[in-house]
């Protein structure tokens, strides 16, 4: 581990482990097993195509064993036979032939792969990999989206105040604003589980050639649907070239860095929260925050989960970017850049784990939220020159604008402007009664809007 060239397999190992089972070359070699199989089985199946005969009970379970007993050495093994074939596809074919070699199923063995070219049993794998991915990233995903609702409701009382272009505005509530970042992530979360994976199976260019001059009364569009959506869980398309075009994938990856990008907004705005004292961080015992100063409890969750998700976001951009480019009816180029699927996934759930250490390390400071509120009096200048609006008083705007602006405003101030305005007594309280922590308008009725 100490020699991996990328920390997914070095230093971060550990936090993407469920991966494994879903990006490894193992698993792109167990799904094209499963792939060929339930393809050759669906075959047999079929009465039109007697020279395929139908297989017994036990002839078929034998068959399926093949996958359910799919391990890294089997993978190996194919490893060994694709280092002779230099063909990785063709390398299945010929293990899945030497699997069955010596038993009741030889006579059927020419048809492990009948038809196909390779990029019908890739397109599958590589579906059934990105659906592997999404039940292990999701989840994580989830934690993040409760996680932030639940502190959202925690705080949804609690002022804060604002700032827009960085300078102090009408204050907010510490829940709404941490609402916010919850339902724009759950948003994005509905997207991606909307996105069909698709998968095709036919053929060299895409309609069934080779099929149909084999078994020209087939119904080969029934019977790979059947394959791709009955048996794999996966959505046909049958407009395709000699693979299928993969604009799915770039609309999930697109989505998957939206994701990211929004989870990086919520990373940045909570180190600046940290920063400016509103949140502290529970200590861990033996951790250090500096090699030098002692004191320092420093935000580095979000700062690694804010670094991770950047790199995820690379993948998948240059991924959505070229996946969908193919010169004619096939290049190969998509070949080599779809093997790093998983990177993408990987630097994914670096980032969301770290969020979720994080969020679980804050440590509210309303002292301080309060501090800053009762030093930011100016910020009632908003709903004083509306009043005024509503009162008809000539150039309220200008008139505060005149206040506050650039001046030093305290609560005497602000006082003593109101009393001097023409207000109706219910207005004119009203406003004398406001201070900066309780001018927080609906923003904790909005937290109880979250779903």
């Amino acid at each position: 581990m100490i020699t991996a060239i990328s920390p997914i397999d070095g230093r971060y190992a550990s936090k993407v482990a469920e991966l494994n089972e879903c990006f490894s070359e193992y698993a792109l070699f167990k799904n094209r097993v499963k792939v060929e199989v339930i393809w050759l089985i669906t075959l047999c199946n079929e009465t039109s195509i007697p020279e395929c005969r139908a297989l017994s009970v036990n002839e078929e379970q034998r068959l399926r064993q093949i996958i359910e007993d799919f391990t890294p050495a089997e993978a190996e093994r194919i490893k060994k036979i694709e280092a002779i074939t230099n063909h990785d596809v063709k390398a299945v074919e010929y293990y899945l032939k030497k699997q069955i070699a010596d038993t009741t199923l030889n006579d059927i063995s020419e048809f492990i792969h009948f038809a196909c070219t390779s990029e019908d049993i890739n397109n599958l794998s590589h579906a059934l990999m990105l659906n592997d991915g999404l039940t292990v990233l999701i989840p994580p995903q989830q934690n993040i989206i409760e996680g932030i609702s639940t502190l959202a409701r925690e705080f949804k009382e609690v002022p804060m105040l604002a700032r827009t272009h960085g300078q102090t505005a009408s204050p907010t509530t510490i829940g709404k604003e941490l609402a916010v970042f919850s339902q724009r992530l759950q948003k994005q979360s509905e997207k991606i589980a909307a996105i069909d994976l698709l998968g095709k199976l036919n053929g060299a260019v895409g309609h069934f050639n080779a099929h149909l001059s084999a078994y020209p009364d087939v119904d080969w569009v029934e019977l790979t649907k059947k394959v791709i959506e009955t048996e794999l869980g996966l959505k046909q398309n049958l407009f395709t070239t000699q693979i299928e075009p993969h604009d799915y994938m770039a609309e999930l990856f697109d989505t998957l860095a939206r994701w990211n990008t929004i989870l990086i907004d919520f990373n940045r705005d909570l180190w600046t929260y940290i920063s400016m004292g509103y949140f502290g961080q529970k200590t861990v015992a033996g951790e250090v925050g500096s090699s030098t100063m002692p004191h320092k409890v420093n935000p580095i969750d979000f700062e690694n989960s804010e670094g991770n998700c950047g790199l995820a976001n690379a993948i998948f951009h240059h991924l959505s970017m070229k996946l969908p480019i193919s010169r004619l009816q096939r290049d190969l180029t998509d070949s080599t850049v779809l093997r790093n699927i998983g990177v993408g996934f990987g630097y994914s759930m670096i980032a969301y784990k770290s969020t979720l250490k994080g969020i679980g390390k804050l440590k509210l400071n309303q002292k301080n939220l309060r501090n800053d509120l009762d030093n930011a009096w100016e910020v009632l200048a908003e709903p004083i020159q509306t009043v005024m609006r509503k009162a008809g008083i000539e150039k309220p705007y200008e008139k505060l604008k005149e206040l506050t602006r650039g001046q030093k405003i305290n609560r005497a101030t602000i006082h003593k402007f109101i009393e001097g305005l023409d207000l109706k007594p219910a207005d004119k309280q009203r406003l004398l009664e406001m201070t900066p922590a309780s001018y927080i308008g609906m923003a904790d009725r909005i937290v109880n809007l979250l779903d």
